[in-house]
C-alpha cells in the first residue's frame, strides 16, 4: 500500500511539473513577444519604465519555471534528490520573488489605479498622432485588446487635447471594431463609429480588459502553486 500511494505521488509530482514546464515556456514565449514584436508593443514597453521592468521579469520569471518544471520532472521520474533539492530551492526563491512583487504593487498601488490612468489618458492622449509615443502606445494598447480608453468610450469627452484636435470625433479611430477574420484587420465602418454608433465602437474599457486577461492567469499560477507546494514540500 505504502508503495503505491508513493508511486502514485510520484506521478501526480510529474503531472504538475509538467504543466509548471508548459507554463514556463508560454510565460517565456509571451515575455520574448512582448519585446521583440514589431507590431507596437516594443513602443509601449520601451515608453513605460514599469511595464519595461515588467517585461523582463517576465522573461525571468518564466526561464524560472521552465528550469522549475524540467528539475521537478527529471526528480520525480528519476527519484533524485539532488535534483528535487534544486526544485524545491526554485520553490524558495519564486515564493520569494511573488512576496517582493506583491509589496511592490503595494507600494505603486496609487500609479497602478482606474484613477490614475484616466487622469493620464485625458491629460496627454492627442488621437492618431504617431509621434507622440504616449497616444501611439495607448493606441496600440486599444486595437491590440479590443477596448476603448481607460473605462470606456465616453472618458474622450472630457480629454481636453483629443477633443481641440479632433471636434468632429466622438471617439478615435483605435477604438472602432475591426474585422479580425480579415489579414489587415479592417475597419467594420470607421465613419459610424467616429460618429458615436455604439454598434461600431469598443464599448469595454482597458483597465477592465487588461486586468480580467491577467486575473486568469494568476489564479492559475496560484492555482498551481498551491498544489505544487503541497504534494512537494512534504516529499522533501
Amino acid at each position: 500500500m505504502e508503495g503505491d500511494c508513493l508511486s502514485c505521488m510520484k506521478y501526480l509530482m510529474f503531472v504538475f511539473n509538467f504543466f509548471i514546464f508548459l507554463g514556463g515556456a508560454c510565460l517565456l514565449g509571451v515575455g520574448i513577444w512582448v519585446i521583440v514584436d514589431p507590431t507596437g508593443f516594443r513602443e509601449i514597453v520601451a515608453a513605460n519604465p514599469l511595464l519595461f521592468t515588467g517585461a523582463y521579469i517576465m522573461l525571468a520569471m518564466g526561464a524560472m519555471l521552465f528550469l522549475l518544471g524540467f528539475l521537478g520532472c527529471c526528480g520525480a521520474v528519476r527519484e533524485n534528490k539532488c535534483l528535487l533539492l534544486f526544485f524545491f530551492m526554485f520553490i524558495l526563491l519564486i515564493f520569494l520573488a511573488e512576496l517582493s512583487a506583491a509589496i511592490l504593487a503595494f507600494i505603486f498601488r496609487e500609479k497602478l489605479s482606474r484613477e490614475f490612468f484616466t487622469k493620464e489618458l485625458k491629460k496627454h492622449y492627442q488621437g492618431n498622432n504617431e509621434t507622440d509615443v504616449f497616444s501611439s502606445t495607448w493606441n496600440s494598447v486599444m486595437i491590440t485588446f479590443g477596448c476603448c480608453g481607460v473605462n470606456g468610450p465616453e472618458d474622450f469627452k472630457t480629454a481636453p487635447h483629443f477633443r481641440h484636435l479632433h471636434s468632429d470625433d466622438v471617439v478615435p479611430e483605435a477604438c472602432c471594431q475591426r474585422d479580425l477574420q480579415t489579414q489587415d484587420r479592417a475597419f467594420i465602418s470607421k465613419e459610424d463609429c467616429l460618429m458615436g454608433k455604439d454598434a461600431y465602437q469598443n464599448r469595454q474599457g482597458c483597465y477592465t480588459v487588461i486586468l480580467n486577461s491577467f486575473e486568469t492567469y494568476v489564479y492559475l499560477a496560484g492555482a498551481l502553486a498551491i498544489g505544487v507546494l503541497a504534494i512537494e514540500v512534504p516529499e522533501q
